[in-house]
């Protein structure tokens, strides 16, 4: 979708353009709205990988909460994630009394995404073709696959993220993020042929570079899901 801003008198470029884009969101499932509990276990995760949710958007997702007789503190939480250098772009999910008061603090309700439906079965996504990159991925690129598989022929840097709704297969090293079955599909796979991932991702579950084994780092590695854990496991020739 493509919304330009109206021409005036006078003018001969519009001062803007609205776009629709893909992006990667965090998604941060709350449990309990105890915001001590909360900061302890932010803290914890934040030590596991330093600068890695550093200005990161956050999506709060509050299925764990609706029952919570305590309500959430909104303007609180967004005050400690703030704090810790994350984003607050909004909130999922949730009774309406909850999407309400998250409103009052700023923070709008976006739609569930299919990918992390507490009850509903993902569907299989049938991929209808591979995009084939032919180049290195650069630092601050983004490529997505919709509706198939990714293929890259090179290497994907450090910074750099890769997308599809089917499989990832690398021919290079992966140093970036590679995010596989962004539709809620759990059968698609990542193979790379030197893991030396930033973030990998099936589905929505994810691991970062410090959860990976460093006996894996640098070898050639499939990355799938077993009973909704993520398995990495070396390649067999």
């Amino acid at each position: 979708m493509l919304l330009q801003s109206p021409r005036f008198t006078g003018e001969d470029n519009p001062p803007f353009e609205l776009k629709g884009s893909l992006f990667t969101l965090t998604v941060l499932h709350l449990f309990h709205p105890d915001r001590a509990a909360i900061e302890r276990h932010l803290v914890e995760k934040i030590k596991q990988a330093p600068g890695f949710f550093s200005n990161t958007p956050v999506v709060i997702d509050l299925d764990g909460v609706v029952n919570s007789p305590d309500g959430v503190d909104f303007s609180g939480l967004y005050e400690l994630l703030r704090r810790h250098g994350m984003v607050p772009v909004g909130i999922r999910n949730g009774s309406p009394e909850l999407q309400t008061s998250a409103r009052q603090a700023g923070l709008p309700t976006l739609p569930e995404s299919r990918a992390t439906g507490a009850t509903r079965k993902p569907e299989r996504v049938e991929p209808v073709h591979s995009r084939i990159f032919s180049h290195p991925v650069r630092s601050g690129q983004q490529i997505y696959a919709p509706d198939g598989d990714l293929i890259v022929l090179g290497t994907v840097s450090a910074g750099a993220e890769v997308i599809a709704d089917g499989n990832i297969h690398i021919y290079g090293a992966l140093r970036g993020r590679a995010l596989a079955g962004v539709k809620g599909d759990v059968e698609p796979r990542i193979f790379c042929q030197s893991l030396e991932a930033e973030l990998v991702s099936i589905a929505g579950r994810y691991r970062i570079s410090e959860q990976i084994d460093p006996a894996d780092r640098g070898k050639a590695m499939q990355i799938h899901l077993v009973e909704d854990r993520l398995i990495i496991e070396h390649l067999t020739r």
